[in-house]
């Protein structure tokens, strides 16, 4: 059974940084796209950055583009957001995500993601 665990998260200032860690166990494919959710209260789940196993292609949301990077290792099959320059509307609770289809480019909609972490807080408040 696939696990994600996360870590990171937490509250800070605007401006300031944040970094996001994402750990998979269990995994019975080779290669697979992983990465970020959010969801602010009130508002639909929407992606944030996400990756590809095979060849490190990579989505962004626009909104994010230039101030959060993800990456990832595949030899601890875990991926990181780093997040720079956060701003209030950066508010919301952060899910990791896998897909075991591998598509490169990765899906950005939610439904071809198969397992999902607990989420995690992220407060940009001052």
């Amino acid at each position: 059974q696939v696990q994600l665990v996360e870590s990171g998260g937490g509250m800070v200032q605007p401006g300031g940084s944040l970094q996001l860690s994402c750990a998979a166990s269990g995994l019975s494919v080779p290669y697979y796209a992983m990465g970020w959710f959010r969801q602010a209260p009130g508002k639909e789940r929407e992606p944030v950055a996400l990756i590809s196993s095979r060849d490190g292609s990579t989505y962004y949301r626009e909104s994010i583009y230039g101030r959060f990077a993800i990456s990832a290792d595949n030899a601890k099959n875990t991926v990181y957001l780093q997040m720079t320059g956060l701003k209030r509307e950066d508010t919301a609770i952060y899910y990791c995500a896998l897909d075991e289809a591998d598509e490169t480019p990765p899906h950005s909609v939610s439904q071809y993601y198969d397992y999902w972490g607990q989420g995690t807080q992220v407060t940009v408040s001052s």
